[in-house]
């Protein structure tokens, strides 16, 4: 039987620059071809923070981590599934889409970041095609990360690892540290470079080591810049060796010079990257390939978030968990 959705919801809003909570936010219809999702767990991530400083331009319910259960759909096949899901919504009938370039079409909505109202709420919408099963062994906390491990394993689909092997890694946040861990899988020895040593211990065994000073000069084939800050992308093009490649996978809601000299001088290849297929991350997950638990650091509630980010109580924490 499927369930009574209410009139009103519990939701975080972000508009005029200011975060409130909501306890009665309208519940959207549903459109056709897109199903309802309950959400039972969702990630707090630097975009989130990013869109909090102006990022975007956003306005609405924000949050694109999340992991649910569908409670409405179309057809039968999803109903009471707990999925996750891709967060660009495109319009599948523009050119880019019928080149199979969903993620870049111009008029597609992106689920807490562009004109769709996200996971920091009881119940979200998104297109059934993007919605993805999660296997029984991964639970909640853990599926949660899928769409940041796909961003991380979307490395994987846009350049070739270098012969040496060896790759920097700038930033070890959440998503460095995801990074890090798939450049490793791969078998690459990664040199992460940020201020935690710290968070390194989780991974012991793997061929990550970690630096807190700032990376040599011309060294590596292969540099990933996860840091959201000029100052490590300004470190990461100083990185890259003369006809090395150069990964971009942050957002920073600061303006960023450009340093377009050494890209022409060193003849860097630079590559930007942004979301990957939560299809190919849930299978790393239930084999236990990437960690993920020892990043958690809190567990928050709905109606305790907006306070909290408010007062600036996300600093320095790696990871947190909104839960309705």
């Amino acid at each position: 039987m499927a369930e009574t959705v209410p009139p009103t919801m519990r939701a975080l809003v972000f508009e005029d620059g200011k975060l409130r909570f909501e306890a009665g936010y309208p519940v959207p219809g549903r459109p056709p071809g897109e199903a309802r999702i309950k959400v039972t767990c969702a990630g707090l991530c630097a975009t989130d923070l990013a869109i909090f400083n102006g990022y975007m331009d956003f306005a609405g319910v924000p949050g694109h981590e999340f992991v649910g259960v569908v409670v409405e759909a179309d057809g039968e096949s999803l109903t009471g599934k707990r999925v996750v899901g891709g967060i660009n919504a495109a319009c599948m009938k523009c050119e880019v889409c019928n080149r199979g370039d969903e993620t870049h079409c111009p008029d597609r909505t992106v689920l807490g970041i562009q004109g769709r109202d996200g996971a920091f709420a009881e119940y979200l919408l998104l297109p059934e095609r993007t919605l993805v099963p999660v296997p029984d062994e991964v639970p909640d906390e853990a599926a949660v990360f899928s769409e940041p491990i796909a961003a991380a394993l979307h490395i994987l689909d846009q350049v070739t690892l270098p012969d040496s092997k060896l790759v920097a890694v700038i930033g070890d946040g959440r998503l460095g540290l995801l990074v890090a861990q798939v450049m490793a899988n791969s078998g690459c020895t990664v040199d992460l470079y940020g201020r935690h040593p710290e968070r390194v211990k989780h991974l012991s065994g793997s061929e990550i080591k970690h630096h807190t000073g700032r990376p040599l000069q011309d060294r590596y084939d292969l540099v990933v810049e996860c840091s959201g800050s000029p100052d490590g992308l300004e470190a990461a093009y100083g990185a890259v060796r003369p006809l090395g490649t150069l990964v971009m996978k942050s957002t920073c809601a600061e303006p960023v010079a450009p340093n377009p000299w050494q890209v022409v001088v060193k003849e860097i290849n630079v590559v930007g990257s942004r979301c990957g297929d939560v299809n190919k991350a849930l299978p790393e997950l239930a084999a236990g390939r990437i960690k993920t638990g020892f990043m958690i650091e809190e567990v928050w509630t709905l109606a305790e978030a907006a306070d909290k980010l408010n007062s600036g109580a996300a600093t320095g924490k790696l990871k947190i968990l909104i839960k309705p």
